[in-house]
């Protein structure tokens, strides 16, 4: 019952500040959207002219921003949580938790996770609106697929924690990480190591479910494994790039100080 209420005490407080900060939360969907715009009139404009910039046409657009807007949220929540934490002088706080630092950092990972989904819908919803694309939402092979696609983003995203445990201001690295996921999002999965790159393989799987119709039982099965092993590899290889981070600041006395 601990448990219950410290996760629920997690994503209670997101909730409490998004509707504490309504302008600063419109604004955040509001920039997601108008840089959608932007991308959108460019591929009508190069449709007009006879180019197809996104090979599956419009919708591959709205599904592969869609993977890229959660990838974004997925890797920063922990990594600005812990440095804002560091800021404010209550990281060492969070350690001394009895249930450890470990559950509430997954807790914070699993209510990101959730608020994510929310906010996501509220931006597909404008961009298909936007588009005048109807996707298929079956949630039941939805959000499985995009939990499997984001899951190497959040070991990136602990990986990144480490990094700010350590060396406190990586801001500007995840700018560069930005236009990486960009890359990712749009790289051919048609090589298996294609499809052993975050987001590649996700995000086909996903457009063939939102836009084909397919479901998770007539995926390919052995896409969706490849899918499996890559969602596992990369967070446990967050995972332990965390704990080895961890230790160094454990070791160096950095978590009271910033």
């Amino acid at each position: 019952m601990t448990y219950l209420w410290t996760f629920r005490a997690v994503l209670v407080r997101f909730l409490i500040e998004l509707k504490r900060y309504p302008l600063n939360t419109l604004s955040s969907l509001a920039t997601l959207y108008i840089v959608f715009l932007i991308l959108f009139t460019g591929a009508r404009y190069a449709q007009g002219l006879g180019v197809n910039l996104f090979g599956e046409g419009l919708e591959g657009l709205v599904v592969g921003y869609l993977v890229w807007t959660f990838a974004i949220i997925a890797y920063s929540d922990l990594s600005w949580e812990l440095m804002r934490e560091a800021q404010q002088g209550t990281l060492e706080q969070l350690y001394m938790c009895p249930l450890g630092f470990r559950f509430v950092s997954a807790s914070w990972i699993v209510a990101s996770f959730l608020v994510s989904l929310a906010w996501v819908a509220a931006l597909l919803g404008l961009m298909m609106v936007t588009t005048g694309q109807l996707l298929l939402l079956p949630l039941g092979s939805l959000v499985p697929l995009l939990l499997l696609t984001v899951a190497p983003v959040y070991g990136i995203g602990f990986m990144m924690a480490g990094l700010a445990l350590v060396y406190k201001r990586i801001q500007a690295f995840f700018q560069i990480l930005q236009f990486v996921f960009v890359a990712l999002v749009a790289f051919p999965a048609d090589t298996l190591w294609g499809k052993a790159l975050p987001l590649s393989l996700g995000t086909r799987l996903l457009g063939r479910v939102m836009v084909d119709g397919d479901t998770l039982a007539t995926l390919p099965r052995t896409d969706v494994l490849v899918l499996v092993a890559t969602a596992v590899f990369y967070l446990v290889l967050g995972i332990g790039v965390f704990r080895l981070f961890e230790g160094v600041a454990k070791d160096r006395g950095l978590l009271a100080h910033y």
